[in-house]
């Protein structure tokens, strides 16, 4: 990559730049940013595919089978719960992988001045795997538990939080280190941290619908042809269907593939704070100034 396309992370951004960057980004790093998400999330990618065919296809046995619901309903139960749990599990996984292989591609982009490698992206995540997965699941807990209480703490945490995965990366800091820094952080800027991400988020979840008009406009032809039958439980036997179950997962596994891109706005984010605050990007440039005299 030219030196003069090279996109400075480690400065101060309004909204509308933090937006703007992140997509210019994306536009000149896509091939090597989604090769390198792919190659590294990919076989839990397909984990998490098959687990959710499971799932869906436990849910057609619960409600298409009223008899043996009726029966034996917490046996049922139990097993649709159970592959729940293991959906929300390797979900989490996936995410904390995801959220390694972005971040650690857009490090090595930062140290390398645009070429960043994928073998030091791969080994940065193996290395650091736990430490991301136990930040993963303490961030999952605190936002589920946060939003059991109306939602609003669950919003106020998620976006604090959506910054302790760049704090842990890019400062090397401990699980724990990152937890409380992030509000450090972000104290007296949480309302544009939130601004810029509901925007980007609204984007992305635009852009992701493209994926799921196939899977829709075949849910709508199946409805139309049960319309005559009388069996309400029938509309379940949708999600056996071989070609929904296909249209759904190529759906769901390019959907997670664009989740990418809010995590490089945080990083955008991360970086504006951290100048604001520190001036870690100033002093940086002052220091290689010196060095290079």
């Amino acid at each position: 990559m030219e030196e003069n396309n090279f996109i400075e992370f480690k400065k101060e951004r309004d909204l509308g730049a933090i937006i703007t960057d992140t997509f210019a980004f994306i536009r000149q790093n896509w091939k090597s940013y989604f090769l390198t998400i792919v190659k590294i999330v990919g076989p839990v990618l397909l984990m998490a595919a098959a687990v959710l065919v499971f799932y869906m296809l436990a849910i057609s046995d619960v409600f298409s089978n009223s008899k043996s619901l009726s029966n034996n309903p917490g046996g049922i139960f139990s097993k649709l719960f159970s592959w729940m749990f293991s959906l929300m599990f390797v979900y989490i996984m996936l995410y904390s992988l995801l959220s390694m292989a972005s971040l650690f591609f857009i490090k090595s982009y930062i140290d390398t001045r645009g070429k960043p490698d994928f073998n030091e992206v791969k080994n940065q995540v193996y290395k650091n795997v736990w430490k991301f997965l136990g930040l993963g699941v303490l961030i999952t807990v605190v936002t589920v538990f946060g939003a059991v209480f109306c939602y609003i703490p669950g919003i106020y945490l998620g976006t604090v939080l959506s910054l302790a995965t760049s704090i842990m990366v890019f400062e090397n800091r401990s699980v724990g280190d990152s937890f409380s820094q992030s509000f450090t952080l972000i104290k007296g800027e949480w309302w544009n941290t939130f601004g810029v991400l509901i925007v980007v988020w609204i984007l992305v979840g635009l852009l992701g619908q493209v994926f799921s008009i196939p899977t829709l406009i075949y849910q709508f032809v199946k409805m139309g042809t049960m319309m005559g039958n009388e069996d309400p439980t029938a509309f379940f036997e949708t999600f056996k269907d071989p070609i929904y179950l296909a249209l759904n997962v190529g759906s769901y596994i390019f959907q997670f593939i664009l989740y990418s891109i809010p995590l490089i706005s945080t990083v955008f984010i991360y970086f504006d704070l951290n100048e604001q605050k520190n001036l870690t990007g100033t002093l940086e440039k002052i220091d290689n100034l010196g060095a290079n005299n």
